[in-house]
């Protein structure tokens, strides 16, 4: 067949754009996925990988999206002005549902085939743990932002003093490896919220109402209870529910025919806000307390804002502070989500900001120089305080106690054990 020099170059041009867009598609590729198997490419040499594996749908998806906005929010403003060293933190990120087995596949995802340097979240202790084992397997860390149970970095003994036992290496025995975490525990703050009751608001006795299907809540529960009564105070009544109750009218009921003059609530916003509700509907005005899991917009919601008064729950930290490290959080956070951040913003804005400062430090790009990075951490001023890694793998910091009025943040003190 004879070709026609028109139709020659014709056909020249039709490949060469047709390379020109493969091109063109590759280079605007993101770095981020989804939570689809489909994995991710090597990561070029200019690159430096982390992975999210938070729960961004599901029973707690409030706490994960929230985290991860800040985690972003964190790494955009770090790899705007630079990266590290010279390169970008690529994010490789999916969303475990609320659900730790999920959780446990994406960390080997992450890992084994994404090869990410260290992996973020999950945001509760439960799911968060699940994933330990797989990233000590693998020498890569996990860092969490809240994930507050007593045992989330290692399940440690402890000496008459209280510092942990150490092993023949100088590590305390029964440390986990790879993990971390940069908020504060369940002991400290149920032992924290005690100290508050007592001092702060003068009781002497109180009721407590449990999530009973929650290690945290438990945990929460059981320091609270052991402070309190160590200081001479009185529990005058211990109430259980399970996650995802709806209704507390019979608990209430108990409660109206005691006498006591404050309620600890551990547990999540989703309970706590219907348990509010319930309380003030049926005349109870005591102060109300909790920890972290209070915090979230939705606790107004459930509770109406009417019913948020005389509620106090310990926090990371307090939109109310006049520090230049928080106000600029705030200002930058506003202006990008045109709303104001809570706590699980914060604390994953300095996730990000932990990561990337480790990231700087580490001798070489893998998760073993990592690890020692983050283990070696000192004095990191963060939106929710400044604080050095102890050899448990957690943060040296205070926490905060939050006042609402009418559902909206008034007081806050700091507390410092």
């Amino acid at each position: 067949m004879k070709v026609r020099k028109r139709e020659v170059r014709m056909w020249v041009a039709l490949v060469v754009t047709g390379c020109l867009v493969a091109l063109v598609m590759a280079g605007c590729g993101s770095s981020t996925t989804t939570s689809t198997p489909s994995t991710p490419a090597p990561a070029p040499a200019e690159t430096l990988r982390v992975g999210i594996n938070y729960e961004l749908s599901g029973g707690v998806a409030t706490y994960g999206q929230g985290s991860v906005d800040g985690f972003e929010m964190a790494i955009e403003k770090v790899n705007a002005a630079g990266g590290v060293n010279g390169k970008t933190i690529e994010i490789v990120k999916y969303d475990n549902r609320s659900d730790h087995a999920e959780a446990t596949t994406l960390a080997n995802r992450l890992f084994s085939q994404d090869k990410v340097l260290a992996a973020v979240g999950p945001a509760t202790s439960g799911a968060f743990k699940a994933t330990i084992p797989v990233a000590n397997n693998n020498k890569t860390p996990v860092i969490s932002g809240s994930a507050t149970a007593d045992d989330v970095t290692g399940q440690f003994q402890f000496n008459a003093d209280g510092s942990p036992v150490l092993d023949s290496s100088g590590k305390p025995v029964g440390l986990n490896d790879y993990a971390f975490r940069i908020c504060f525990s369940d002991s400290f703050q149920g032992t924290a919220m005690a100290s508050f009751a007592a001092n702060n608001l003068g009781a002497k006795s109180a009721a407590i109402i449990t999530d009973t299907s929650s290690d945290y809540a438990k945990g929460l529960a059981r320091n609270f209870i052991n402070t309190f009564t160590a200081g001479g105070g009185t529990i005058v009544a211990e109430e259980g529910f399970v996650g995802g109750d709806t209704d507390f009218n019979a608990i209430i009921t108990k409660l109206t025919a005691l006498s006591f003059d404050v309620i600890f609530v551990p547990g999540y916003y989703n309970e706590a806000g219907l348990i509010i509700k319930a309380a003030r509907a049926q005349g109870i005005d005591v102060p109300i307390l909790g920890a972290d899991g209070f915090d979230s917009p939705e606790l107004v919601n459930l509770a109406g804002a009417e019913a948020l008064n005389d509620i106090y729950f310990s926090n990371h930290y307090s939109s109310l502070s006049t520090e230049p490290v928080v106000t600029t959080f705030i200002s930058e956070f506003k202006t990008k989500f045109g709303r104001d951040p809570d706590a699980f913003n914060a604390l994953g804005y300095d996730l990000g900001m932990f990561v990337a400062d480790a990231l700087s430090r580490a001798t070489a790009e893998t998760g073993e120089a990592v690890r020692d990075a983050l283990a070696s951490t000192v004095n990191f001023a963060g939106v929710t305080g400044t604080f050095s890694v102890d050899n448990m793998h957690n943060p040296v910091k205070a926490l905060v106690v939050i006042g609402l009025v009418n559902g909206e943040q008034a007081s806050s003190v700091n507390v410092s054990l």
